[in-house]
Parts: C-alpha cells; structure tokens; sequence
C-alpha cells in the first residue's frame, strides 16, 4: 500500500499475493475496483487499505468472508459495522512507515536469510519506450500502476490492468508464458486495451505474441534478455508501445 502515495488504493490479498488491486477517487471506490478485479478469489481473504475505512467501505467489506482488514483507521461507525463480523480481525497500522532501510528476512535450515527489501520504484521520466509506438500519457498511468502491483506478485508474475484496476494476475508459474495466459484467462475480454506488466524480461517473443492476441495495448517490463529485438519487433508488429525500466522485480 505504502506504493501508491497519496492515491486512495485498496488491495485484496490470497496466500501472499495480491488477487485485486484498485485506486480511486476514495477509499470506497479503490475497494470496489479491487473486489471487482476478482471477487472469487477475495473470499477468505485479507483486504488492505491507505485511508481510513469509513461506514460506506465497512457496509461493503461487512458482506464478504474475510480473515483480517488492515486500514491506518477505522470510523466510530465502520468498527459498529465491523466488529459485528464473526472472527474477523482489524488492524490499525501507519502507512508512512519508512522501509528503505529495513531487511528482509527468511527462515532456511540452520539459519536465517536476511537481505535487502524490494523497495525499487520508477518515475515516467525514468522509462525507456523501445517500440515505434510510445504510450499515451494515459496508458504510462496505467503501466507504472501495473508496475507497482506486479513487484508484489510471486515470480514468474504478469499483471494486466485496465482503468486502475488489475483484472488479471498471474502468479508464481514456472514459466513466464504459463503465468501470462492465467492473467488473459483472467482478464478476458477487459483485456482488449489494457496493459500488461511483467516482473524480469521476456527471454522469448511468445509472451508479446499473445498479449497480442488478447488485445494488450501496452507492455512495461525491464528489458535486458539477449532476445529484447525479438520482443520490440513483435510489439512494433501489433502497434503495441513497449517500455523498460531496467530493473527487475523477483518475489519468492
């Protein structure tokens, strides 16, 4: 959450990666997009939010099935509403918290695997347009909001997303194809138009190839595979708009 600034957002996750994700005009909005984005998956899940939960989002959270809500606030009317819930958990955290300095750390045998957070992020400014066609000032919004989601996904990860909105996710496939045509799957039709994200570089030209087919508008990924041409040319040959950020995003 602690990404999208000072934009309202809303995310819903499942078994650590996030199976919607939305920013709106208010809090109330951003959760709808996110439940909107997949609400099958939502269902026994943990929700996220960067403002406070005021009574019209707990109105709508109070109708699913989830295990915790994590908001910096709850209104006197939303914990009412809340708290009437079964076995649901609510939790206040601040979502100013500076983690540029902080570690990560993973348990292995015998020991403890401690290493730098994920905590890259790219401006407009800073992206790279490799194809003939360069995104609309729309479309690099869309992109860079799909940038930020995927750095969140389980490698290999592809993120399609549409009107601040994700509504496809692939996640954690041993093969970056394979996690692609989840996310299309997905998406279906809302994925004409839409842009997709992908968390390290195309190693092939099949990924381009389908999100062709599927109707992806543009592409955001990091670039550096000795078969980039491959991709830019099959992009330069559906009118696709491809950017690189130079920089990688691998989740495990």
């Amino acid at each position: 959450m602690l990404d999208f600034g000072e934009q309202p957002a809303a995310v819903a996750v499942k078994h650590m990666n996030p199976c919607g994700v939305g920013i709106g005009e208010s809090v109330e909005a951003a959760f709808k997009k996110a439940y909107d984005a997949d609400p099958v998956s939502i269902f026994g899940g943990i929700v996220a939010l960067n403002r406070e939960v005021d009574e019209a989002t707990a109105n709508m959270l109070k109708d699913i099935f989830l295990e915790i809500v994590i908001a910096p606030s709850f209104s006197e009317k939303a914990m009412e509403i809340l708290t009437v819930k079964p076995n649901i958990r609510l939790l206040e955290t601040p979502m100013e918290v500076n983690t540029d300095d902080t570690k990560k750390v993973v348990s292995v045998i015998g020991g403890l695997l401690v290493q730098d957070r994920d905590n890259g992020n790219i401006t407009a400014d800073e992206l790279e347009v490799v194809t003939d066609r360069k995104p609309e000032a729309g479309e690099i919004e869309e992109l860079l909001f799909a940038w930020k989601v995927v750095k969140h996904v389980k490698s290999n990860a592809i993120v399609v997303a549409k009107d601040n909105q994700t509504v496809g996710v692939g996640a954690g496939q041993m093969n970056r194809v394979g996690a692609a045509a989840i996310a299309f799957e997905q998406a279906g039709e809302k994925a004409s138009g839409a842009v997709l994200a992908s968390d390290a570089f195309f190693p092939m030209p099949d990924t381009v190839e389908n999100a062709a087919k599927a109707g992806i508008k543009a592409i955001i990924q990091p670039g550096g595979s000795k078969r980039d041409q491959d991709s830019i040319d099959e992009c330069n040959k559906y009118g696709i708009a491809m950017v690189f950020t130079k920089m990688r995003h691998f989740k495990h």
